[in-house]
């Protein structure tokens, strides 16, 4: 097949990671993979190093420009199959296809739990227009079901894969040495981009809380990421009076040497979440997770058996959870293995794409000229 993705985002995180991943994996099994996007975006940049076809086009914005780039570029090159990752690029994708007179399938995959809304055209973009609607977790599934009156079979729920061999766990001291990290310290870590969703902002109460008590031991929190909050963390963090104990080395190309090196993973999101890849990773390198049970994270953390959930938006019952864990290394070496035989079991790239490739065949079967 000739399976096209389009992408309007120029932001970087799960979601063109996820896109790259399945590209990839994708012309690995022989199938011919090209990637539409922003020139400018930061993905048609990575993309050549995943080694995926990436053409640059003006469909940053929900335009006529955006339409006829769309609709000139399937017309000049054939498509079996087109996947759509965002809002923008889906309603360009979409809208370009209707004038086409042999159109491609459209399958729209959606990564994150924010409302779809409910409106007149939303419904033909999702019902009509779309052949089939992937997402990336099974609550996702869910809510369009319940939110959006979609049916059920035209939703398949693909949560995303990752590189099992690349995240294992490894030797903490050594590291924590190579990283310039305290040896002694319990270390709490956080990789996700800077959002404010993400919840670092409560996490950072959450750690101020835990240092302030009198018998605290030595702790140290990790936040590994960049974006639009970085200013904003960074003074909280100073504010808080944290600096000694808050390392915040920025984006970072490989993240297992940082999920080698720290004791316990947090990602205390309160919205727009699938089943995010960062909590994966973790598991797979044998962290104890603490995390909330907002959109498709409570398929993959189970409380007491993989980690520990709480509240969103709750930097008392964040602290709780961290010291419980904190004070007990026989929970977070449980737990913690626990999480890798899960995440051995269901998270590798693998299954990802043979779902996805199901997806795209089945899709392709079913089209019909316009």
């Amino acid at each position: 097949m000739h399976i096209v993705h389009t992408e309007a985002s120029l932001g970087w995180g799960g979601q063109e990671i996820r896109i790259l991943t399945e590209a990839a994996g994708m012309i690995a099994r022989g199938h011919r993979v090209t990637l539409l996007c922003p020139p400018q975006a930061r993905i048609h940049g990575e993309a050549a190093a995943c080694a995926v076809p990436a053409v640059g086009l003006p469909i940053g914005r929900k335009n006529l420009v955006g339409v006829l780039a769309m609709r000139r570029w399937l017309k000049e090159n054939r498509a079996d199959v087109v996947n759509m990752h965002s809002s923008t690029d889906s309603w360009l994708a979409a809208i370009a296809c209707t004038t086409l007179g042999a159109a491609p399938p459209l399958v729209r995959t959606r990564h994150i739990s924010s409302p779809v809304p409910n409106n007149l055209a939303t419904r033909w973009l999702y019902r009509r227009a779309t052949r089939h609607i992937v997402t990336t977790g099974e609550k996702l599934r869910e809510q369009l079901m319940r939110d959006n009156g979609i049916d059920g079979a035209m939703l398949t729920s693909v949560p995303t894969g990752i590189d099992i061999a690349r995240f294992l766990p490894g030797d903490r001291a050594a590291a924590r040495v190579a990283l310039g990290l305290p040896a002694a310290a319990t270390i709490i870590g956080i990789v996700a981009t800077l959002r404010s969703w993400k919840g670092h902002s409560y996490l950072i109460d959450a750690f101020a809380r835990l240092c302030a008590k009198a018998s605290a031991p030595a702790l140290h929190l990790v936040i590994v990421g960049d974006g639009p909050q970085w200013g904003a963390l960074q003074q909280l963090v100073v504010e808080r009076g944290l600096t000694k104990s808050v390392t915040m080395p920025g984006n970072q190309g490989k993240v297992t040497p940082w999920l080698n090196a720290i004791d316990i993973f947090c990602l205390p999101s309160y919205a727009n979440e699938g089943v995010p890849q960062a909590l994966m990773q973790a598991m797979a390198c044998a962290l104890p997770v603490v995390s909330t049970p907002v959109g498709s994270i409570a398929e993959i953390v189970e409380p007491e058996g993989t980690g520990l959930l709480v509240a969103p938006k709750d930097a008392g019952a964040l602290q709780t959870a961290l010291a419980r864990l904190i004070a007990d290394p026989a929970l977070r070496t449980r737990l913690g293995e626990a999480a890798h035989r899960v995440a051995v079991a269901r998270f590798p790239k693998e299954i990802m794409l043979d779902r996805m490739e199901q997806v795209f065949q089945n899709a392709v079967a079913a089209s019909r000229p316009a």
